[in-house]
């Protein structure tokens, strides 16, 4: 028996030392580092890969949604596999793009106060961006640019549009390649263009840039460099300056670095990818600058929280404190230990727009004691009534977030 032990333990040890069994042994990398380059493993949306199949209404966590008092949620619609950004049309109808699923979706809101949701368009690569912009609604996928001309009275029989892929010009890289739309007080279209990669070395002319460009696709105007991926953008209502949220890159560590929210005061700008976010210098960054030499963040939002759709407040139903303030989707992070996110928090701003605080709106959603989450917020939307609706991309749900005394 002893022999046998021996001969055992010796065979143990010697299959250790070769090299694809002692590469099994090694310890598991932590989950942030899950994906990274050299590691083996694929980049993936896993695990927290959306559902892209109908979630049934009594199965959507409304009673998880927390808000501070006088808030009220309520399912807006549902059975919307992959919502993600929302448009309001002039008749009220609400678009929402998606991505993996490659689906646009048109809500109406019936006399009775239900809703009605339409497939409008599928067969898309990440149909991300729309915006509705004199009663035709624009689509930005990865590899298309189309116009829906009078939307509202073809929801049934949408056509194919018009192709103005090559107007715009938009690169066709897949990696952050998803696109967020909005319109300016200028009437123009303002978008992003996200680097394809974590961080690299890259063309910033082309890349990490939010850009605009007249409705027809001409006179392209950069707004600001280095911002690298952003996925949300608005306009402040007083001022007609532009903000942003933007993801900061993976694989650096559980806490580093943050999103941030941008400012932008001047066209052109450069916000520092991929040498700075804020005062850190990215040591992965392909060569080292002074983070002075960039312009700084107006707010972190938080490590790996992925910001998304954000809106400032221009409603009348909400108390006077939100007034032109900024609404902000946190997706939730993926490849971070403890998760993070999983929210809709409000950047609080002073008189000369500076950001005196970022606070949290709607809760509920990530569950802090088994490190697990309910859902993911990904846009916001204020409506014309001045309720605000969340679109939540793991069940495939639109919440109406009202108030009342």
């Amino acid at each position: 028996m002893i022999r046998q032990k021996i001969i055992a333990a010796g065979l143990l040890a010697a299959l250790a030392c070769l090299p694809g069994l002692a590469q099994a042994q090694q310890a598991a990398p932590p989950a942030w580092a899950i994906g990274r380059e050299g590691s083996g493993m694929a980049a993936t949306l896993a695990p927290h890969a959306p559902r892209l199949t109908v979630t049934p209404r009594d199965q959507l966590p409304l009673a998880a949604i927390r808000l501070p008092p006088g808030f009220h949620a309520e399912i807006y619609a549902h059975g919307i596999p992959g919502a993600r950004m929302m448009a309001e049309g002039p008749n009220g109808t609400v678009f929402v793009g998606t991505r993996t699923i490659g689906r646009v979706y048109a809500i109406t809101r019936n006399a009775d106060g239900t809703t009605r949701t339409r497939t409008l368009l599928q067969g898309l690569t990440q149909p991300n961006g729309i915006a509705v912009l004199n009663g035709s609604l624009y689509v930005i996928a990865i590899n298309k640019v189309l116009r829906f001309d009078n939307i509202e009275q073809n929801l049934d029989n949408p056509g194919s549009g018009v192709d103005m892929t090559a107007a715009f010009g938009l690169p066709p890289e897949e990696h952050h390649g998803w696109k967020f739309l909005a319109l300016g007080p200028d009437g123009r279209l303002y978008t992003n263009v996200g680097v394809p990669c974590n961080i690299c070395d890259f063309n910033r002319d082309t890349h990490a840039l939010l850009v605009s460009f007249k409705p027809d696709g001409s006179d392209r105007r950069i707004e600001a460099r280095g911002v690298r991926n952003s996925v949300g953008m608005d306009h402040h209502p007083v001022t007609g300056e532009l903000w942003a949220t933007n993801n900061g890159r993976d694989w650096a560590g559980n806490d580093i670095p943050n999103d941030t929210l941008v400012r932008v005061r001047r066209s052109g700008e450069d916000h520092g990818f991929p040498y700075c976010v804020g005062n850190w210098a990215d040591p992965g960054a392909p060569a080292q600058r002074n983070c002075s030499e960039f312009q700084q963040p107006a707010a972190l939002l938080g490590p790996h929280v992925a910001a998304l759709g954000m809106r400032f407040y221009d409603g009348t139903m909400f108390p006077e404190a939100y007034r032109n303030q900024i609404f902000i989707a946190r997706r939730g992070s993926w490849n971070r230990e403890r998760l993070n996110g999983y929210d809709v928090m409000v950047a609080k701003l002073d008189g000369q727009g500076n950001v005196t605080g970022i606070e949290p709106f709607l809760q509920g959603f990530r569950d802090e004691a088994n490190n697990r989450f309910l859902g993911r917020p990904v846009d916001v939307q204020v409506m014309r009534d001045g309720s605000l609706l969340v679109a939540e991309e793991q069940y495939g749900a639109v919440y109406r977030i009202t108030w009342r005394q």
